[in-house]
């Protein structure tokens, strides 16, 4: 039975099976011998457990696959050779046999003790049940191979990619360090704690600038080490001179746990980070080795790599540290900031829309006759509405035109009678302040081509800037031809403009010191958006003006259409459209009246920058086919057959990046690379090698003789657009720490003014809206909604929809004051739970809405010292975002005393937050859900922690059983403590927990 010659063969044959639970062979199940043979007779490996006592069977291939614990394994039970792997084996298997159902694990995690340590292993498994002669399960079959390998040697390139990406770009040395941490960090199973030195600016000793996995300031992590007196555990001395030193007695010298198996750590390399052109290393850098693998070679070269990544990005950081660090943080910030301008103006038109929609409808007559007192308070709200809208689109329009995404249709249009119009519609505003209009627009020779919509905001904001500048005298607005353009001039007999201020006069969000004007309301916007959209059509504006005398405003177009992109001239609209047309301008000149203004911020144009050209020398043509497919959509792309013809075009035109293979007729890469590197203009060239030659040796050859990076075929598209992206990301930079020295302080500057733009804004936004919820509620008190049918809905969803605006408003204030380090807390003594139950009924409107039930449960004493209205607000928002996202279903709010504090516990049923966004959700701009449909600004939860975190407090999302999320909130009091005492509270009116439905 069982014959055959491998090692198991023989050894089952051998076994006494007859002290067994099985009995002799000759009395064993044909099943089972049938599986025996199968399994034996397989090259794959291959166990198989029998009976209640889990016996077990393997061929040879499965031998190797558990070590030192073969041969014993075989006929004992699973349960005990595999002991420590048990908990994961265990609940797999017996699934098997309960169900019949097979399962498969493509890369199973196991902790085996098969080489003397708790060996970090990966397992491909299938399991199957194994039946009887009768067919009930009695056993488990299972087919394993080993991708330990495989499994390591990808989480390993990872690392190296993750560092390469998280530092690549940087140039701060602390920026760097703390990506180098933070990249590292995310692998502790191969890098279980990790410490980098630098060496100091007089070279005397080292710094150390990041730390994983130890306990800061211990013996193990001094701050600080002078190199003639060393650490008292690694050998940074040695290190420092050049030598990788490995440190094979770590537990005698610091008792250290590694990795997430809390193994105590055995071994160590200390490595010398290599600096470029010099005998000095730039610094140290100690890792330690895996307690759960072995250092074999493929260890040890993925170790080198790392070092030799790490000293790479800390040299590209030394180079350009300090300019580049405050250049791109302000550069992000105002990236930000524009972001935030695009979403701010998307979301403000929904509630502006159900804000005029049922104003129209009541002014229109829909709801029946109105009396004449009601007519004038709602045509007052409109007006209003109508202002913010304006602005709204003034803000959207900047933020199309800095994002590139303005469209514009241009059609041939009737140039002085457009402007006519337009500026005939301040008559009656400019006429009864006592001042003449003059309109002199002739017909032109022939039509000028016009965006009519855009051309319209351009004549509308430099009329309304002229009467808005004018006490006294006149405001004239002309049309002429001049050296084949249409001219369009506004003259005023203003205040005019200090000589000073004229060339900032366009700037975006800039004002005029001290000017004298019928308002001070106003962003500061209008003649920056009458620059660009002036630009859009081709033309220029110009203005000339004399403190005290007045000022000419002069519009220059081209005539035709040769100058306006072939594909906007009569084409079709997109985007919506965001003209107003010249009432709302008309109107707010009629009833401008003196209110503070404050200055606003600019946001700074996004850069257009050409193209960068890359020049590619490789003789496999398909090579050159390949990386021009992957680089063309990005980058203009030259390529060339080889390394000479590639160094004349270098030398007549150089590109911005040269990829070169190595091995290539005429000239090799080496040789192109040594050419180059000798001419004075191509000398800072970077240079990407290209080789089939992999290995660090030819690495190392590589980037010695003078290349920047060195890319081993084959390649991913990803890496090469990484790596080449990162490249001339330097190179850029390169050129530019020059003019950004210049641009530094006009950044800042700009970032200071775009900080105070926040408030004006949403101060000028909460102007009107208080006097349309004023009207709003004059109207109601005015009005008999019995009487008029359909008139109490409409004003019950502008009120909610001016509910909604306002939250959106003091959103923008709490950005305002957070971003300038403004919001301050007022503490005082609070009971939670008297708050927690006026927010919950104030939203029972909200819920009944939503179809959900709110319940309310209070525990313990819940009083404390809090800032009772961002208190409030947190409670408000939280419910709210419960509302809306777990619609149809129970709402949970639970208050308790615990741990010196208050727990707040908000859960909902609802559709959930992944757990990878949990984080994400608290930061600026950022939306739990991104489906527009749900709205929202994604500063809600970003706003809620901040109140948390100055309350000393903390914040997390948890997944709700079941589906949902649920919010945990937990407050310190900070004062003097109520006596405890558990209850159960319920808003007034209510019965049990339920308080809302």
């Amino acid at each position: 039975m069982f014959a055959g010659p491998s090692e198991m063969h023989v050894r089952i044959r051998a076994h006494d099976w007859s002290a067994s639970s099985l009995g002799p062979m000759d009395t064993w199940p044909e099943s089972l011998k049938a599986l025996v043979r199968t399994m034996l007779s397989s090259r794959y490996p291959m166990i198989l457990t029998w009976g209640p006592s889990f016996l077990q069977f393997y061929n040879d291939a499965y031998s190797k696959l558990i070590g030192d614990k073969h041969p014993a394994a075989l006929g004992l039970d699973i349960r005990v050779t595999m002991a420590e792997a048990w908990d994961t084996l265990g609940p797999m298997i017996h699934q098997v046999m309960a169900t019949g159902v097979a399962n498969w694990t493509p890369a199973l995690m196991l902790l085996l003790e098969r080489s003397g340590y708790r060996e970090e292993s990966y397992f491909s498994v299938s399991h199957s049940p194994a039946e009887d002669d009768t067919g009930k399960i009695v056993g488990m079959f299972a087919v394993c191979s080993e991708v330990t390998q495989q499994l390591l040697g990808e989480r390993r390139l990872r690392l190296l990619r993750d560092l390469a990406s998280r530092a690549g770009v940087t140039r701060s040395v602390a920026k760097t360090c703390e990506e180098v941490v933070t990249a590292i960090a995310e692998h502790p199973l191969d890098v279980p704690f990790a410490l980098l030195y630098l060496r100091d600016p007089d070279g005397k000793g080292f710094t150390r600038h990041g730390v994983i996995g130890l306990e800061e300031n211990s013996a193990a992590c001094p701050l600080g080490v002078d190199q003639k007196e060393g650490a008292p555990v690694w050998p940074l001395a040695r290190a420092a001179e050049g030598e990788t030193v490995l440190v094979e007695d770590v537990e005698r010298r610091v008792t250290l746990m590694g990795g997430p198996f809390e193994d105590p750590v055995r071994t160590a390399v200390v490595m010398p980070v290599a600096a470029a052109g010099q005998s000095a290393p730039l610094g140290v850098l100690v890792v330690g080795i895996s307690p759960n693998r072995a250092l074999d070679e493929g260890y040890r070269s993925f170790l080198e790599l790392l070092v030799g990544q790490v000293s790479v990005a800390l040299r590209n950081a030394r180079a350009y540290e300090e300019e580049r660090r405050r250049a791109e943080a302000l550069a992000e910030l105002d990236r930000a900031k524009t972001v935030f301008f695009s979403n701010i103006s998307h979301e403000f038109r929904t509630p502006l829309t159900l804000m005029l929609g049922p104003t129209q409808d009541l002014l229109a007559g829909r709801a029946g006759p109105l009396p004449e007192e009601v007519r004038t308070e709602l045509e007052a709200l409109q007006r209003n509405a109508g202002r913010l809208l304006r602005l709204v689109n003034t803000l959207l329009d900047f933020s199309r035109l800095e994002a590139g995404r303005m469209e514009a249709s241009f059609a041939p249009a009737d140039f002085s009678t457009l402007c006519a119009d337009l500026a005939g519609t301040f008559r009656s505003a400019v006429e009864r302040a006592g001042l003449q209009l003059l309109v002199n627009c002739p017909p032109l020779s022939q039509p000028v081509y016009l965006d009519s919509e855009l051309w319209e905001k351009v004549v509308l904001n430099l009329v309304s800037n002229a009467f808005k500048f004018t006490h006294k005298g006149s405001i004239s607005v002309r049309t002429f031809e001049r050296d084949g353009d249409a001219v369009l001039e506004v003259r005023d007999t203003g205040t005019g403009v200090p000589a000073v201020e004229l060339p900032r006069l366009f700037e975006r969000f800039h004002r005029v010191k001290d000017a004298h004007a019928r308002t001070h309301e106003g962003s500061g916007i209008g003649l920056a958006l009458v620059h660009e959209l002036v630009r859009l059509h081709g033309g220029q504006v110009k203005v000339d003006s004399t403190e005290g005398q007045g000022t000419t405003f002069t519009v220059e177009v081209p005539l035709g259409f040769a100058h306006l992109p072939e594909e906007r001239v009569r084409a079709t609209r997109v985007l919506p459209s965001t003209a107003t047309g010249a009432a709302p301008y008309v109107e707010e000149a009629l009833r401008w009246s003196v209110q503070a203004s404050v200055e606003a911020p600019p946001v700074a144009p996004e850069p257009n920058r050409p193209r960068a050209r890359v020049l590619l020398a490789d003789d496999n043509a398909d090579v050159r086919d390949y990386i021009h497919r992957v680089l063309s959509a990005g980058f203009e792309v030259q390529a060339v057959a080889d390394g000479q013809t590639a160094l004349e075009v270098a030398l007549a035109h150089p590109p911005d990046l040269i990829i070169s293979d190595v091995m290539m007729p005429r000239l090799d890469g080496v040789g192109l690379l040594r050419a180059l590197r000798s001419a004075p203009h191509t000398k800072d060239l970077p240079i990407l090698l290209l080789s089939a030659r992999a290995g660090e040796e030819a690495t190392l050859e590589g980037l010695e003789s003078g290349a920047d990076d060195y890319l081993v075929k084959p390649f991913s598209a990803r890496e090469l657009l990484t790596r080449v992206r990162a490249h001339l990301e330097r190179t850029r930079m390169r050129r530019e720490v020059a003019r950004e020295r210049a641009q530094v302080e006009h950044l800042l500057e700009a970032v200071r003014a775009r900080d105070d733009f926040l408030s004006v804004a949403s101060h000028e936004l909460k102007t009107p809206l208080t006097i349309f919820q004023l009207q709003l509620g004059a109207i109601e008190r005015s009005l008999n909604v019995s009487s008029l049918p359909g008139i109490g809905e409409r004003l019950d969803t502008a009120r909610r929809s001016a509910r909604r605006l306002a939250g959106l408003i003091e959103t923008l204030l709490d950005v305002s004051q957070l971003t300038t380090g403004r919001m301050q807390l007022s503490r005082v003594q609070v009971d939670l739970a008297e708050l927690a139950r006026g927010v919950v009924l104030a939203h029972q409107g909200d819920a009944r809405r939503q179809g959900c039930m709110v319940r309310l449960q209070l525990e313990g004493s819940l009083e404390g010292f809090f800032d009772r209205e961002r208190m409030e607000q947190v409670l408000h928002h939280l419910l709210s975002n419960a509302l809306k996202f777990g619609a149809g279903h129970p709402v949970d709010v639970t208050l308790r005393a615990e741990g010196g504090g208050v727990m707040l516990l908000v859960v909902d049923h609802g559709i959930g937050i992944p757990a990878a966004d949990r984080q994400r959700v608290f930061e600026r701009f950022e939306r739990a859900v991104p489906a527009r449909n749900y709205g929202g600004l994604g500063l809600g939860l970003w706003v809620i922690r901040q109140v948390i975190e100055a309350h000393h407090g903390r914040i997390r999302i948890e997944e709700t059983p079941g589906g949902g999320a649920t919010f945990h909130v937990h407050v310190p009091r900070h004062g003097p403590l109520a006596a405890p005492g558990p209850s159960v509270s319920e808003v007034p009116g209510s019965k049990g927990r339920d308080v809302m439905n």
